[in-house]
């Protein structure tokens, strides 16, 4: 059974780079570009003439820094009005001083402009898929920027936890759950961790997101860092 290709849109002011990641990814027969834009406005005005022709895209590869509307706000918008594209939001500094601002706009992602090509193209398919995608330097990066603890869970401080009102509603499982995607594990590391299938991970994740209200697994990291997991 064939799969359609994931639709892709890149986002950012200096065409050289638009055409190098367009001529990178076209070679993937997963991926299909789908259109170019050189700022966030630009990038609203193709959704929404997407939506109007019954079309969508289901990733914005996004620059960060761009004059007009910037990388953040637009991807604060598309989360608004098209919930059903996905941000990977891709920056040339791994300490980029927006990179908190973008994940707490809503991108499911963030990479580094230097990525290797596999690297990326894993990055929009783990996406596409409902997961997320972050480079780990930007990850500790961003966990040492706003002062997270990333002491590891004991039985003292997992019993403090447990009397948080929001991790009280999760079930024992859906804790461990939670703290190895705070930890970086994917679907299939969580399930060799805890020796569940892989679709009971993503049951439990899915539960996870929503007792906690978060939009993804990003933001799923940083609730669990501020909550001591």
């Amino acid at each position: 059974m064939s799969t359609a290709p994931i639709r892709v849109m890149i986002v950012d002011d200096q065409e050289l780079i638009r055409t190098g990641f367009s001529l990178m990814l076209a070679a993937e027969p997963a991926l299909e570009i789908i259109a170019e834009a050189s700022d966030g406005r630009a990038a609203l005005a193709v959704l929404e003439r997407l939506s109007a022709e019954g079309k969508g895209c289901d990733i914005a590869l996004m620059d960060v820094r761009m004059p007009g509307m910037n990388g953040i706000d637009a991807t604060a918008e598309i989360v608004r009005r098209f919930p059903d594209t996905r941000v990977l939001v891709l920056t040339t500094f791994d300490l980029d001083e927006y990179a908190l601002d973008a994940i707490r706009a809503g991108a499911a992602g963030f990479l580094l402009k230097d990525a290797k090509p596999e690297d990326l193209v894993t990055a929009i398919t783990r996406i596409a898929a409902g997961d997320a995608a972050m480079a780990p330097s930007v990850t500790r990066r961003l966990i040492d920027r706003i002062g997270l603890s990333t002491t590891p869970a004991t039985e003292e401080n997992a019993g403090e936890a447990g009397l948080d009102p929001e991790l009280a509603q999760l079930t024992e499982r859906e804790r461990e759950v939670l703290q190895l995607i705070a930890a970086g594990l994917n679907n299939a590391e969580i399930s060799a961790s805890l020796f569940l299938s892989e679709s009971t991970v993503k049951t439990h994740v899915g539960r996870v997101l929503s007792k906690l209200a978060l939009r993804d697994r990003v933001h799923a990291v940083i609730f669990a860092k501020e909550h001591g997991l």
